[in-house]
């Protein structure tokens, strides 16, 4: 059984905001946040919803694999940040689209929640209980964001991300074969000891027996900690999932990573002894956008017609939990 990205698509709200925007309303500047991150803008959403975010990305998705809305069997959204409790972003996403045959759920696993998701999606499909799936991650960062706390929030960004996901079997995969073998491996792994380190709590319990009144929570992280977690888990993580596929870093034509930080990226990239150019970037015009950024980044490729048949590239998401996650898939 072959399981095979055949579509992309990916959505941003219309408002940029720069960091010189940012400086207009904290103590900070351009050079303070590219120097440090690598990011110059971010969008950030107005009238965009993650659902409605979500659901642009997957129509442009499906329109570059040549999918109608109810071929789909199943849609999985990785999102921390949705717009109900319940109903799941998924779900929204399957009403908006008219995915009538569609199972609909989400998925939190931060920023490794796209590749999470596209994992149990391959599940799925090698069982053969579904052939065809909608993987997504989408976010609208912007509302979990405390905008006084100039550490975390020039950080981040709003949009979506999607992929058409689907199985070919019998005579299709031989046919297929012939072109592409798909997704090839995936390596994945949580460290819930260290997950505090990037966090963001829930509701607290506003029953009749308690005092303290309901405060929202905004995102509280220990860069430090998330840097070395990031630089000695991703390569990794990388190695581990390209043993599994047979192959070696020079193998590999890009190197797809969450967006989190440009020195992140960088020192992945010196870990793995591998050119820089083998390393895309949104983020400068991005930002981190949690579960969104690596389908961000993929469309975008895609689109800018980076990516032939047969090309080995390596995706990889890690982030809160902590979490991560890397696959190996050849074009």
């Amino acid at each position: 059984m072959l399981t095979r990205i055949i579509g992309t698509g990916s959505c941003l709200p219309e408002q940029i905001v720069t960091n010189d925007d940012l400086a207009k309303i904290m103590d900070t500047s351009d050079e303070w946040i590219a120097s440090r991150t690598g990011i110059r803008k971010r969008h950030l959403a107005k009238e965009e919803t993650t659902a409605s975010m979500a659901s642009e990305a997957a129509r442009r998705a499906l329109k570059d694999a040549g999918i109608q809305a109810d071929e789909v069997d199943m849609i999985i959204v990785g999102t921390i940040t949705g717009d109900y409790i319940t109903p799941s972003a998924a779900c929204q996403v399957q009403d908006k689209l008219g995915a009538v045959n569609a199972v609909a759920f989400d998925i939190n696993a931060a920023c490794a929640g796209f590749m999470y998701a596209l994992h149990t999606a391959y599940a799925y499909l090698q069982t053969g209980i579904y052939r065809t799936a909608l993987v997504l991650g989408a976010e609208t960062l912007s509302k979990i964001m405390d905008w006084t706390d100039r550490s975390t929030c020039v950080l981040f960004g709003d949009g979506a991300g999607a992929a058409v996901v689907q199985a070919f079997e019998g005579a299709e995969e031989g046919k297929m074969s012939k072109e592409s073998r798909g997704v090839l491996a995936f390596e994945q792994g949580s460290d819930g000891a260290k997950g505090m380190v990037l966090s963001c709590r829930g509701r607290v319990n506003n029953n009749p027996l308690m005092e303290n009144p309901f405060a929202p929570s905004y995102v509280s992280m220990d860069g430090q900690e998330v840097y070395k977690f990031a630089v000695s888990t991703v390569p990794a993580s990388i190695h581990r999932v390209l043993e599994k596929a047979g192959l070696g870093v020079g193998d590999i034509k890009y190197f797809v990573l969450h967006q989190a930080n440009l020195r992140i990226i960088q020192s992945v990239a010196k870990r793995l002894k591998a050119d820089a150019d083998k390393f895309p970037v949104s983020l400068d015009h991005c930002g981190n956008i949690s579960a969104a950024s690596v389908p961000v980044l993929l469309d975008e490729m895609n689109r800018k017609g980076m990516l032939s048949r047969g090309d080995k590239i390596v995706m990889s998401g890690f982030g809160g939990g902590l979490t991560w996650a890397s696959a190996v898939v050849e074009w």
